[in-house]
């Protein structure tokens, strides 16, 4: 039987998107979102906030646009692969990270907000080819859906 590995996030950037180039000159860009849940304490009947962390990776042109229109703040929708990653801190403790390598980014939210920044009318879309190996960077002949692409 064959697995399946997809994660969908709805969240906020914590900080703004770093973008980079391989030496193969394709462009990667690094976000970090947060999401967050209420939940009710059962003894005390307390609200309590929870928020996760992931890395999300950007390959091609999606990591291009999501550099040029995201900043820290914004919500963004997310599709991708989700992997878990140990590695041990400055102090020598063994900590946990969530990645994923992003398929889908669509922006979310208002397209101004109180600074006066805006977002593009279209999102930003594209999927990895199935035969491309994981971690390839995508081809940059994506083009983003027209209106009547989109589901809603």
């Amino acid at each position: 039987m064959a697995s399946f590995n997809k994660i969908t996030i709805v969240g906020y950037l914590g900080r703004d998107p770093e973008l980079r180039y391989t030496p193969q000159g394709a462009a990667v860009c690094n976000i970090s979102i947060a999401t967050t849940e209420r939940r009710k304490e059962p003894r005390s009947g307390e609200s309590q906030d929870i928020t996760t962390w992931f890395r999300v990776t950007l390959w091609g042109r999606q990591a291009e646009v999501a550099n040029q229109y995201l900043s820290k703040g914004k919500q963004v929708y997310i599709e991708g692969r989700l992997r878990q990653e140990e590695y041990t801190d400055r102090d020598g403790a063994k900590r946990t990270s969530l990645v994923v390598n992003a398929t889908d980014i669509q922006f979310l939210g208002t397209k101004a907000d109180e600074h006066g920044d805006t977002y593009s009318s279209q999102p930003a879309q594209g999927r990895r080819s199935s035969n491309q190996p994981e971690g390839q960077p995508e081809g940059d002949d994506l083009e983003p859906p027209s209106d009547n692409d989109i589901p809603f």
